[in-house]
């Protein structure tokens, strides 16, 4: 029975895995996407599905190190200067919600949704329409220096008592998980709850499951604003013509604040750059694991028989431009870690894209207050790959009148006015 029209803004793993909970309850679907289907950050990101990530981006020491990273041209991190109101009122906030407080009010709510996302990926996997290389196999924390080892082990140590697998590992420990690739670190911890996948093989089944579901895709359509009747919008209006809808849900990654000022809605983030690339090993190198080189903030994430590269976190207005010192940044700290892998720089096909960074490192998922029939699903940073399903979920959870599997009160879209 069909239960009415949705109309999703953003084909990215979050408008998709939306749209894949929603077409299955029964609704009929349809998004809009500005750019075209195979051009968002869902598909050049790492793979890695995170219970591990039970902390928010905002935690205490991250303003300190940020300000030390930002004088180091390769540094994983970087806020590039300009005289932008958003970036500065977004900065204030981050600066607001970095502490320990905020991070300890947090953690079970964060843990809960990555977890369930996990389970979800399971079953979407089970599903023969699927096949994303999806492997449970846990995620290697790799760390050089006494004080990552000190956080780190702190960090499992929490991790453990909120009841996730993770072990605390030596350095030779850590080498036993990988015998084909040579360690250079002082240990690591091994998140066994966390997991990996292959996003471009993902996202390219998803949308063929939901066209032959009967979603109707637009691409290149952009929004340019809305027609609102009391507390009801009626129809989003596009540069390609108007459509109408029941429902609406707003899932457009980085772009999230440029929709929300046309419905005057506070949500401030701010887009995160970040650089990935293919590398193909020597046939006798085999990586089993993904692994994060924790100081230099480098995913590594063995994909389809190569292994994918990714890292930074670049703060500041969307531009294409690729900036060779922080794709150097990444590619010069690799050999610190993982001695026998020569990469070298990528003459080519270097992808860039931009994360969705909430100013408290929480995402926007929920109704908001201010309409009767728009949803917000955005702003998981990071997150984004890890909590698609689960925000998904919820997204046709609340649309259904039904009780979500975990609590999401915290994630509201209203929290900041």
């Amino acid at each position: 029975m069909n239960k009415g029209t949705v109309l999703i803004v953003g084909a990215g793993i979050a408008g998709l895995s939306t749209a894949y909970y929603l077409v299955n309850d029964g609704w009929n679907v349809h998004i809009i996407e500005q750019n075209s289907l195979d051009n968002n950050c869902s598909y050049g990101n790492a793979g890695m599905i995170v219970p591990s990530h039970f902390t928010t981006m905002a935690s205490p020491g991250i303003v300190a190190q940020g300000i030390r990273w930002m004088f180091d041209k390769k540094s994983p991190f970087y806020v590039r200067p300009a005289l932008n109101w958003n970036l500065m009122d977004w900065g204030m906030k981050f600066i607001k919600y970095a502490n320990k407080r905020h991070v300890d009010a947090h953690v079970e709510s964060l843990r809960d949704l990555h977890v369930y996302s996990s389970k979800l990926y399971d079953l979407l996997n089970n599903d023969s329409a699927f096949d994303f290389e999806l492997e449970q196999s846990g995620i290697m924390m790799l760390y050089k220096t006494k004080a990552v080892e000190h956080e780190e082990i702190e960090l499992a140590k929490r991790a453990q008592d909120l009841g996730l697998d993770v072990e605390i590992r030596t350095a030779d420990e850590m080498q036993a998980l990988e015998p084909n690739v040579k360690f250079d670190v002082l240990g690591g911890t091994y998140y066994k709850c966390d997991g990996k996948l292959n996003p471009m093989k993902l996202m390219n089944q998803l949308i063929g499951y939901l066209k032959n579901r009967g979603v109707q895709f637009y691409e290149h359509t952009t929004v340019k604003g809305y027609k609102i009747s009391g507390r009801q919008v009626k129809e989003i209006v596009t540069d390609k013509g108007n459509f109408q809808g029941d429902e609406f849900v707003i899932a457009p990654g980085a772009n999230l604040m440029e929709l929300s000022n046309k419905l005057k809605l506070k949500l401030p983030l701010m887009p995160g750059k970040g650089y990935s690339f293919m590398y193909t090993p020597p046939s006798d190198i085999k990586l089993q694991h993904a692994a994060l080189l924790l100081e230099a903030k480098v995913a590594v994430t063995p994909m389809d028989g190569k292994i994918r590269f990714g890292g930074t976190m670049e703060l500041g207005s969307p531009n294409n431009k690729i900036y060779q010192n922080r794709v150097e940044g990444i590619v010069s700290s690799i050999p610190k870690y993982l001695k026998n892998l020569h990469v070298e720089y990528p003459k080519q096909d270097i992808w860039y894209g931009y994360r969705p960074c909430t100013p408290d490192g929480l995402p926007y998922l929920g109704r908001t207050d201010k309409y009767d029939n728009i949803t917000i699903n955005a702003g998981a940073g990071m997150m984004g790959l890890s909590l698609g399903p689960a925000m998904g979920k919820a997204i046709s959870d609340i649309l259904a009148h039904r009780k979500f599997e975990t609590n999401i009160a915290s994630f509201t879209p209203d929290r900041f006015g």
